[in-house]
């Protein structure tokens, strides 16, 4: 029964990486499937809630609790300080990659915006204010 409950924690480990390759590359999914942005602005919000107070994270609760079943010691710390700092960035610059983070998903999110803009611009049978045809020379109304 050891064996079920450490697979289930790392099971959970894995959804957690899920999470964040979600939470970094979500907004652009949205680019190509535009109503994923809900789902996405629900990670983003979550991420937000995360650092910015002291709620625990509900995987990191069900992980630890795996982990206790599987007689495993508990983890010191959440998982982004055992998994994430330190290997993917310095452990000393969580505040830039937090910034990074929130400028990449600020990025994916002005982008689709953009695209949005221009497609209802095409759907509406205008042209984009960068075309050159036109220019100077008398509209056909």
């Amino acid at each position: 029964m050891t064996t079920v409950w450490r697979w289930s924690g790392d099971g959970v480990v894995a959804v957690h990486l899920g999470y964040l390759a979600y939470l970094l590359v979500g907004g652009f999914v949205a680019w190509r499937w535009p109503k994923t942005i809900v789902l996405h602005a629900i990670a983003a919000l979550w991420a937000v809630l995360m650092v910015a107070t002291p709620v625990d994270c509900p995987l990191t609760i069900l992980q630890e609790e795996f982990r206790r079943r599987a007689g495993q010691a508990p983890l010191h710390a959440g998982f982004v300080d055992v998994y994430i700092k330190g290997r993917l960035y310095p452990a000393d610059r969580n505040g830039v990659a937090q910034i990074v983070v929130g400028i990449v998903v600020a990025g994916s999110w002005l982008g689709l915006a953009a695209r949005q803009h221009r497609q209802a611009r095409r759907r509406a049978g205008g042209r984009p204010w960068y075309s050159a045809a036109g220019h100077g020379a008398a509209r056909d109304n």
